[in-house]
């Protein structure tokens, strides 16, 4: 029989931890004599290097596989500006992120952490959950027209981020196999306005089809939103079409309409006339192709348009007509004080009158004047 010819434990305390054996909390001293036929060992001395936390290791376990089962594949179509915008956040929230462009962005996507196909039959090959459309509003029926849906599995959810909502999504109804999903969205912001945080910002949603094998898969894409701090506006398409016709459209009208002007900064700005350079600068840093798609592919910028048109013809009238007013009633004021002054003549004169008169007077009398 072999056994231990000592065992000290050392004064640093037991890895088991001392919440679960109290009886470990402190070091103890054991000694075990060996035998006379045991061969005697090297004292051994026992040591944790490093404690766990109780249970800390089953929660971080626990969020990992959270993570996980939340996490999405997402295939960007259209990898510009706002493609590479989006995917940043994408990543940073643990998905799996792929993405195409009709240009190589390859070594941007590399850097972002996401995965660059210059296919769009070897990115449909990888099975994402989710297809997000960033492309130009003119070139999106292209594209669409262009996917291996066959490729896709069954289920996948088609997204889109245009700033005109009916187009894409008759396009996507027309044009997509029953099977798939559908969510038509805008986020009202981007890179310029929403470099640093996207708290606040409103992001407009529609639901267009969502079947069963969906809504989750639809749900958490949502959610990315809703973590970052964005407004949630479920809206739909029609009715942002017509938001938009007022308030987006209006903006990049004026911002271009001020550009072609000249508009320019000068040493002694307003805070207004900030605000004016600014709406340049940030319509104009658009491509025009944007403005273009806008235009054509919403029905209602075509009564806006022409309703500031009139709106600009009704301010010239107005401000010449009070110009024209105001004329006339200095016109008048002017005929009127010359009246007056044409009343007030015949009494100068005999004033003027009467006193050459008494200067004669007083000339040819000097005895009445003593």
């Amino acid at each position: 029989m072999v056994s231990l010819s000592s065992i000290h434990f050392s004064q640093t305390k037991t890895c088991i931890p001392s919440i679960f054996h109290p009886i470990f909390s402190q070091s103890l001293p054991l000694t075990l004599k060996p035998t006379r036929t045991s061969p005697v060992l090297q004292p051994l001395s026992i040591q944790c290097v490093n404690t766990l936390q109780p249970g800390k290791l089953a929660i971080d376990q626990i969020q990992s596989q959270s993570q996980k089962s939340n996490s999405l594949k997402i295939a960007i179509i259209g990898f510009g500006n706002f493609g590479q915008f989006l995917a940043k956040t994408f990543v940073n929230q643990g998905h799996t992120v792929l993405a195409s462009s009709r240009f190589n962005h390859s070594e941007t996507a590399q850097k972002i952490g996401v995965s660059f196909f210059s296919n769009m039959f070897d990115l449909c090959e990888q099975h994402p959950q989710i297809i997000l459309l960033c492309t130009s509003i003119l070139s999106t029926e292209e594209v669409v027209k262009s996917i291996p849906f066959h490729r896709l599995q069954k289920g996948t959810l088609f997204v889109d981020v245009l700033s005109v909502k009916e187009h894409p999504k008759l396009l996507l109804l027309e044009h997509l196999p029953i099977e798939f999903n559908i969510l038509c969205t805008h986020p009202m912001f981007g890179p310029q306005t929403a470099a640093h945080s996207w708290d606040g910002f409103p992001f407009m949603f529609d639901k267009v089809r969502i079947g069963k094998d969906g809504y989750d898969r639809c749900e958490k894409f949502l959610e990315i939103f809703r973590i970052k701090g964005c407004k949630m506006v479920e809206m739909s398409c029609t009715e942002h079409d017509r938001h938009i016709a007022k308030s987006q459209f209006v903006a990049h009208t004026i911002g271009r309409l001020l550009k072609m002007y000249g508009l320019e900064s000068t040493p002694i700005n307003t805070k207004g006339f900030e605000t004016l350079l600014n709406m340049v600068n940030y319509t104009t840093n658009n491509s025009f192709d944007l403005y273009c798609g806008l235009f054509y592919y919403n029905k209602n910028t075509r009564v806006e348009l022409e309703k500031m048109e009139a709106a600009f013809d009704l301010l010239k009238k107005e401000v010449y007509g009070n110009i024209l007013e105001f004329s006339r009633k200095q016109a008048y004021e002017k005929e009127k004080l010359e009246e007056v002054l044409e009343e007030k003549q015949p009494v100068q004169q005999k004033l003027l009158q009467f006193e050459l008169e008494t200067d004669l007077f007083r000339s040819t009398s000097p005895t009445l004047m003593k």
